[in-house]
């Protein structure tokens, strides 16, 4: 008898993680890696986050939290906001997540409907395409380029054909690291709010820039959604823990989802993360190890013949158009690991349209590791 297998599981890989599979398997094997393809800070949480961690496990329970978190610890993102933008969000806005991931999951559920159509950028995250597709909903990749700074704006819209019931926006961006600025979100909410087009804006890599400090969409209507992240700016990525800032029409649902789908975030992870907005001398050194990594990487790529980057404002990654060596991106980077040990994440991850001739770059690891990166790929490529 054949059993039934649900069409919602049959998304595309999200092929990073293929990748870091490969790697792994490579270096299981004995050979070396550098790990250019997962964005992911190296080294451990900062210091007080892991003091924090050991006082809990020696002191506390451990048990659920509050499905919307502890309250502590939402006080603690609420005076973030307000000390970092001079934005007010009240506690009772926010939730707590198992990661980002989390966070979207939860926010394409409850504001979006089966055979809803939302907008993403393309190139972008892949898990926005596929979680939504898994859901149900028609998601609809908008291609942007460098005549947008690579990002879905307000004008970018006006072109695109039909109904919209949802727009989901990256600042920094991945892949691009490129960035919205204030008045840009202003115009994007300005076009949402009036159509009953309701924005998610995804601020994961909000701390790491290099120039202008990001903007947030935080507190700027009554109806977006803004997803944050422990993991990259907070360098707390296994702890798998994020948050979102909850439209009051939509937090009873947020709540309902998260009771039955997780119960509640990590306990250990909650408690652990409010010490890190008491690291900002640490978190601030990584930033400038990511400003040193990004110089390197731009200052040597181009002799390797990776001299098309979109511009890298934010986050820590580099995004290459190289249609002049390859039309399939994802040979090339096996290619790539294979023969050199150098992995990346061939573009077609973030984008269904151009991605066989791009690919991303990671700079979120150890400078040695980016200079000698960019040895072997210009040793490579003569």
């Amino acid at each position: 008898m054949a059993f039934k297998v649900a069409e919602r599981g049959a998304i595309a890989p999200f092929i990073v993680m293929d990748v870091m599979r490969a790697a792994t398997e490579r270096e299981q094997a004995g050979g070396d890696v550098i790990h250019l393809e997962v964005g992911q800070p190296s080294g451990q949480a900062p210091s007080k986050v892991l003091e924090a961690a050991r006082h809990a496990i020696d002191t506390q329970p451990l048990g659920y939290t509050l499905a919307l978190g502890t309250e502590s610890l939402r006080e603690r993102i609420s005076q973030h906001y307000r000390i970092a933008y001079g934005a007010m969000v009240q506690p009772s806005s926010i939730c707590i997540t198992t990661g980002s991931s989390g966070a979207f999951l939860l926010a394409f559920l409850a504001a979006f409907a089966p055979g809803d159509r939302v907008a993403v950028a393309a190139p972008g995250y892949p898990a926005y395409r596929n979680i939504l597709k898994a859901l149900g909903v028609d998601c609809v990749p908008v291609p942007v380029g460098a005549s947008s700074r690579w990002q879905l704006t307000a004008e970018v819209l006006e072109g695109v054909p039909g109904r919209l019931d949802g727009v989901v926006v990256a600042s920094p961006s991945n892949p691009t690291g490129s960035m919205l600025d204030a008045a840009e979100i202003a115009r994007l909410v300005a076009w949402c709010e009036p159509r009953g087009v309701r924005l998610v804006s995804d601020e994961i890599y909000h701390g790491i820039s290099f120039g202008a400090k990001a903007a947030t969409a935080a507190g700027r209507a009554p109806h977006t959604i803004v997803v944050n992240s422990f993991s990259k700016y907070y360098a707390m990525t296994g702890w798998r823990l994020g948050w979102m800032v909850v439209p009051s029409d939509l937090l009873r649902a947020v709540e309902c989802l998260q009771q039955n789908l997780f119960i509640s975030p990590p306990t250990l992870s909650q408690l652990a993360a409010e010490a890190v907005f008491d690291c900002g001398d640490e978190l601030e050194a990584r930033v400038a190890r990511y400003a040193l990594n990004r110089d390197v990487l731009l200052n040597e790529l181009p002799a390797a013949g990776f001299d098309r980057l979109a511009p890298s404002d934010g986050a820590f990654y580099l995004y290459a158009d190289v249609a002049a060596l390859t039309n399939d991106s994802q040979g090339f980077c096996r290619r790539m690991l294979a023969e050199i040990g150098v992995a990346t994440t061939p573009g077609v991850d973030f984008d269904p349209f151009e991605g066989d001739r791009t690919l991303r770059l990671s700079f979120a690891g150890s400078t040695e590791s980016m200079v000698e990166a960019a040895r072997r790929l210009k040793a490579w490529r003569k």
